[in-house]
């Protein structure tokens, strides 16, 4: 059964705790636009699972960078001109897009099965196949540091990044409201079990800008998760907000000094969805359902640092392709990097973006 959107993410931290203790018929000659994050996770993607669909199906797949949102996704489909296919996503936009009618909704039942046979919905986590999306993988926001810019102790917790004293220096934060408001009321000491509940309030919401404003003139804004490693190497920041998977990559294709420290992490589920409209269904479908077998989440997480969100999946994490290193450390479903780990309620903000949004813009304008 897929998950109803006044569920809540407490299955899913259940079901990672318990944890942590098929063929597409696509007809040649089609093509499909896949719209996706960029940089060293499209890469990731696209030798995971973009270029052996092509391969298995003869579609050929074009692959398009963005930033995230559901404005492109909106205007499309409000307009009748749909050119994008098949979409990764926050799930925060997945549950909203599909209370708009701007994705079309995925039966589970149509799921490659596992590798033993059981049924999809028995093989994907708790809260992780929604109505009209499919969970992809577990990707966390953290923040690093540059080993090279920080002398002394390390910074070892999330109230660390907001500690200028100890720490001087810029740092890097996504220009958006999701995710710096919880990290900010957890490096000012609300403990992670309470963090929205208090963000619920409007004394809670008050206490988050407030901690903030504590470190607002040091803040160098990004957009793209391409930015955070480039800025720690190139030192215009000596930390910042990242996400896990783009500083695993730096630390180890590029041989940069990056340290993430996970205290606080904001563990988050990749969803994947098709536009409404699209004029190419059920080679999107097809796509999908490639993309979400355990066999091809696992040949992503050989190449960053991702974890695949299906049971089967976890357990055939292996080694990076490329570098031999072993991914199962790294990756934010590891035991050792989940000591304080923060789930993000995707419900929460889904009811609260656009007013969420509209204050933070308002704050920067300040």
């Amino acid at each position: 059964m897929t998950v109803s959107r006044r569920s809540t993410g407490a299955a899913l931290a259940a079901g990672l705790a318990a944890l942590l203790g098929g063929g597409c018929g696509a007809p040649e000659g089609e093509s499909l636009t896949v719209v996706s994050w960029g940089g060293s996770y499209a890469r990731a993607a696209t030798r995971g699972y973009i270029e052996p669909f092509r391969v298995e199906t003869g579609v050929d797949v074009g692959l398009e960078d963005y930033n995230g949102g559901l404005a492109q996704v909106r205007a499309q489909v409000e307009s009748g001109n749909v050119h994008w296919d098949v979409v990764d996503l926050e799930i925060a936009d997945a549950v909203s897009g599909c209370d708009e009618g701007l994705l079309e909704r995925i039966d589970p039942a149509m799921l490659a099965a596992a590798p033993d046979g059981a049924p999809a919905v028995d093989d994907f986590l708790p809260d992780t196949l929604l109505e009209c999306s499919v969970g992809s993988l577990f990707y966390s926001t953290v923040y690093a540091y540059n080993a090279e810019s920080v002398e002394g102790e390390p910074p070892a917790t999330i109230a660390d990044f907001f500690d200028l004293e100890r720490f001087p220096g810029r740092r890097g934060m996504r220009r958006a409201p999701v995710v710096n408001l919880e990290f900010a009321l957890m490096a000012d000491g609300v403990p992670v079990e309470e963090v929205y509940a208090v963000l619920d309030t409007p004394e809670g919401l008050d206490r988050a800008f407030r901690k903030l404003d504590t470190i607002k003139d040091a803040v160098v804004w990004w957009e793209a998760g391409a930015q955070p490693p480039q800025m720690l190497a190139d030192g215009e920041v000596v930390m910042s907000t990242a996400y896990n998977g783009r500083i695993f990559n730096a630390q180890v294709l590029e041989d940069q000094p990056f340290v993430i420290v996970w205290d606080g992490q904001v563990l988050d589920v990749g969803q994947i969805g098709i536009v409404a409209g699209t004029r190419n269904l059920d080679t999107a479908l097809d796509f999908v359902r490639f993309a979400t077998s355990a066999e091809s989440m696992a040949a992503v997480s050989g190449y960053i640092a991702y974890s695949p969100v299906r049971r089967s999946g976890q357990t055939r994490v292996g080694a990076h392709v490329e570098a031999g290193v072993d991914m199962n450390p790294h990756m934010p479903t590891y035991p050792d990097n989940m000591t304080r780990v923060l789930q993000n309620d995707w419900l929460w903000w889904s009811d609260n973006m656009d007013a969420m949004n509209e204050r933070f813009a308002a704050w920067l304008a300040r």
